[in-house]
């Protein structure tokens, strides 16, 4: 009875702790945005900058653009002020856009009005989707997209950070199996190439630390960081503040959770774990489980067109067969417990495995955030073909349909937010990937005997 006791004051203590440190940086990083916008505020109105025009992407001779994907909790142009989720990789090149898809909607919502943001109109979620998750079925209103004449003629690279790099795959199958009502032309040649950075392709042990119970993909525990979390959404949904969703959304605007559409009762329907996104399950967390993943995947494809590469990342390694982590310096120190923690992880031995052949050490490896094993390729329910990168000379060229990885010494959040933690690895990633999507400007066609060649 007393061990029980002391188990519970423990997990207690450590949800404590970890609320205590993410709302500590949640803070830091709204405050950092807030005197950013005051201090360009400021600096306008006394210099008063010149009026430069907007700038689009519109002549079909550019270099196909770059689409930089957030991860979970991420945000695009135009939300926290003047900050950038990417740190500001997105200045590195002319033809970079960085689109908002709200930080807690579900892969499968993401990569609906990734379409829309790029090709311009009103988000469609489907009629089948929608009336299953218990949302509307349209959203947002593109009234010009970032991209309107993206097609196969003019495809796009991708770079996904984290979730964000489940978006670009989902999204990219939804073009093969023309998805979108009114594009029946859509095909898997609109993506040019896919580029993964500590992208969540095969899921996280993570999720069940914060709450995700390991039963299944979508039962929250009731003591954990993701119920807190999912009250607090819940609260900022309902109050509707303007200037506050103008500046951070979480994406839920679909599910109509506002004061003015459900009132006291809807607030307590959705409190009790009754009604939206979290009772139906359609929102980031569950997607993100291994189980949700390998659910996922068994209808993602890796097409024999497209260029693929990935960078995973790692903060752990090996003492006597066991992961540790690989120091206290350089970690982000809202990351550092985490490595720990999920370099311990053990499924519960009364929970049947996600997966035939699961092994526990193979998840050791982490970031903090994500399993290595998870970044480097699709791996679950079927493995992809891959090749190990040492060095880049080892794959020139790269040949298309093929995950090209590479494993990295850095925490997840290494290459977002903040570009001084990274330092001159921040320049030689961004470079090497933008150089790297500058290489395949356009995809190669193969000229059969008699066949006359496109002009």
């Amino acid at each position: 009875m007393l061990v029980k006791w002391w188990v519970t004051a423990f997990q207690l203590t450590e949800l404590f702790v970890s609320s205590l440190v993410h709302l500590s940086y949640g803070f830091y990083l709204f405050s950092t945005a807030v005197a950013g916008d005051v201090s360009q505020s400021v600096n306008n109105w006394i210099f008063k900058p010149k009026f430069e025009g907007n700038k689009e992407i519109k002549s079909s001779n550019d270099l196909p653009p770059i689409v930089l994907v957030h991860g979970i909790f991420g945000f695009g142009k135009g939300r926290l002020g003047g900050l950038s989720y990417f740190a500001g990789a997105e200045k590195r090149d002319d033809k970079v856009l960085v689109p908002d898809l709200g930080s807690l909607t579900s892969i499968y919502d993401r990569a609906r009005g990734l379409f829309y943001y790029l090709k311009g109109g009103q988000v469609d979620y489907g009629e089948e989707h929608s009336k299953a998750c218990g949302h509307s079925q349209f959203g947002r209103v593109y009234e010009q997209g970032h991209y309107p004449e993206w097609d196969e003629d003019h495809p796009i690279h991708f770079v996904g950070h984290s979730a964000g790099a489940q978006v670009v795959r989902v999204l990219h199958q939804m073009l093969a199996d023309k998805a979108f009502k009114g594009y029946e032309n859509t095909s898997e040649n609109w993506i040019l190439s896919i580029t993964s950075l500590s992208g969540a392709l095969n899921g996280t042990t993570r999720t069940y630390f914060d709450g995700m119970q390991p039963e299944d993909e979508k039962s929250i525990m009731p003591v954990s960081l993701l119920q807190l979390c999912r009250i607090g959404v819940v609260v900022y949904e309902w109050l509707d503040i303007p200037w506050m969703k103008d500046y951070y959304n979480f994406g839920f605007d679909h599910f109509s959770m506002t004061w003015r559409k459900v009132g006291i009762r809807g607030l307590l329907d959705y409190l009790l774990g009754n009604a939206g996104p979290f009772a139906s399950g359609d929102w980031i967390l569950p997607d993100l489980t291994i189980q949700g993943s390998i659910k996922l995947n068994r209808h993602l494809r890796t097409f024999p067109q497209t260029y693929y590469f990935s960078y995973a990342t790692k903060h752990t390694t090996k003492v006597t067969g066991f992961a540790v982590p690989s120091g206290i310096q350089g970690i982000h120190p809202l990351l550092f417990i985490r490595v720990l923690q999920m370099s311990q992880w053990r499924h519960p031995q009364d929970v049947s495995p996600p997966y035939k052949g699961y092994r526990d050490e193979d998840w050791w490896d982490n970031d903090g955030a994500l399993n290595t094993i998870s970044m480097t390729h699709p791996r679950l329910p079927v493995e992809h073909p891959s090749c190990l990168v040492i060095k880049d000379s080892d794959c020139q060229p790269l040949q298309p349909g093929i995950w090209y990885y590479k494993i990295i010494e850095g925490d997840h959040i290494l290459f977002v937010v903040n570009r001084e933690r990274a330092g001159v690895q921040f320049d030689l990633i961004y470079d090497s990937i933008f150089e790297r999507c500058r290489k395949h400007v356009l995809r190669k066609t193969t000229t059969l005997p008699n066949q006359v060649p496109p002009e």
